[in-house]
């Protein structure tokens, strides 16, 4: 991924007002990201814990902001391992959390949100490379796919969220 300045960034987010794209906080130690092994920027904001970001290269080129929220109740608590349904790494349950992101437009501002489990750290792309190793209960799986290939996965995965977050976006309109 391509750096990005925090204007870039705050600029970026289709599902949240721009008054809270200037309010969140940027991750901590923004300026010694490892842009090299990011796939998507995603962090967990330092300065409210039950709100995340994530924030992809859109198909023009210009950055596509989504904010999350992470309910008051974990509902993989009781399960013993769980898999990100971005990255589908494996961690113990409470390495994924379920996330909400708000739709973008007239329907997010009915209240219509969209949930997925994903990497608790939002670091899929440290996984994906081996930089950062997921906790887990039992033995991991083995993919035989190169690391090219996860990476086109995990942004094909990405793809199918950032859709429906933004079905019904129409140009010039929300």
């Amino acid at each position: 991924m391509e750096p990005l300045t925090e204007k870039q960034i705050r600029s970026s987010f289709v599902n949240c007002t721009k008054g809270e794209a200037a309010r969140l906080k940027l991750p901590q130690n923004f300026d010694e990201l490892p842009w090299e092994d990011l796939d998507f920027l995603g962090w967990v904001d330092p300065g409210a814990p039950l709100r995340a970001h994530l924030v992809r290269p859109g198909a023009d080129g210009a950055p596509v902001g989504i904010s999350l929220r992470v309910p008051g109740t974990n509902r993989t608590s009781a399960l013993k391992s769980s898999v990100c349904q971005i990255c589908l790494t494996g961690h113990a349950a409470s390495g994924v959390s379920l996330l909400v992101a708000p739709l973008a437009g007239a329907r997010g501002r009915e209240g219509n949100t969209v949930g997925f489990y994903v990497c608790a750290d939002l670091a899929c792309s440290l996984y994906l490379r081996g930089k950062r190793q997921p906790k887990l209960r039992g033995r991991a799986y083995e993919e035989t796919l190169t690391l090219q290939e996860r990476v086109e996965r995990t942004l094909g995965n990405l793809d199918a969220l950032t859709a429906k977050v933004t079905a019904g976006l129409t140009a010039g309109r929300d």
